[in-house]
């Protein structure tokens, strides 16, 4: 029990609180009592830095009787106030420990913490190409674009979709992305599941749809490129979205991904 007179029984019953502390928050078989055990820490985070502010000054309203072990007290006053300086600057940094102590009990009282885990996701999204045109192909379509706006071309794009069969295509080709491919001078249109790329600079077009994808079945990472680092992905979306002749110029004029 805490004297409230006693500074170093105190410090000690403190001391060996922290130490059962720490041993027992190893486990929480009562996810509930996490709240409550922030709002304590939040305490006594606080009485810890009065309690820094109160040895500073004790250091300071003191230092006439600090001396060294060989009785200097030029040197003892000296330590005596730069001990008080360091507790000072130790509470300073106890109050930016509080405000996140405090942003942390603050978003921890708003989960409700339920007896048995959400279920896991079974699925994820990603975006397949439909269609990919270049020259006078795409030329059609840009110049819809041009007159009647990017939906009217990204509709007329949707005819090429041919459901599963457009699926399993690029499946099989690889053309599965975590992310539309898109590029410098290229221009983009989302709507509902489908996402319109195109660029009249390089001369195509492109129509992408969401799939949604089984975990379960998942897709090889060597032919899909979506466990890799970015600029890995950046490079394989190009081989796969583009043609090598479009790749090319575009790294000609150092306007590849």
């Amino acid at each position: 029990m805490p004297t409230f007179y006693d500074p170093g029984a105190d410090a000690g019953e403190a001391s060996e609180a922290l130490r059962g502390l720490a041993h027992a928050t190893r486990n929480f078989e009562n996810l509930q009592d996490m709240y409550g055990v922030l709002g304590d820490l939040l305490s006594g985070v606080r009485s810890l830095r009065q309690v820094l502010d109160q040895l500073a000054t004790a250091h300071v309203n003191n230092h006439a009787r600090a001396f060294d072990d060989h009785g200097n007290h030029a040197v003892g006053s000296a330590d005596a106030l730069a001990a008080a300086d360091e507790l000072h600057q130790s509470a300073t940094f106890i109050d930016q420990a509080e405000e996140r102590l405090n942003a942390a009990a603050s978003a921890a009282s708003q989960v409700a913490w339920h007896d048995s885990p959400a279920a896991r996701a079974t699925t994820t999204v990603r975006w397949i190409n439909v269609v990919f045109m270049q020259g006078d192909e795409a030329d059609e379509v840009l110049d819809m674009i041009d007159s009647d706006g990017p939906a009217a071309g990204l509709d007329h794009l949707k005819n090429w979709d041919f459901g599963d069969e457009t699926t399993s295509a690029a499946m099989e080709n690889g053309y599965v992305y975590d992310e539309p491919p898109s590029g410098a001078l290229e221009h983009e249109l989302r709507e509902g599941n489908y996402h319109l790329t195109y660029s009249h600079s390089f001369d195509h077009v492109a129509l992408y749809r969401r799939h949604t994808v089984s975990l379960e079945d998942g897709l090889p990472d060597e032919s899909r490129g979506l466990h890799t680092s970015p600029a890995t992905r950046r490079q394989q979306r190009s081989s796969w979205f583009e043609p090598a002749n479009i790749t090319a110029l575009k790294q000609q004029r150092g306007l590849g991904l």
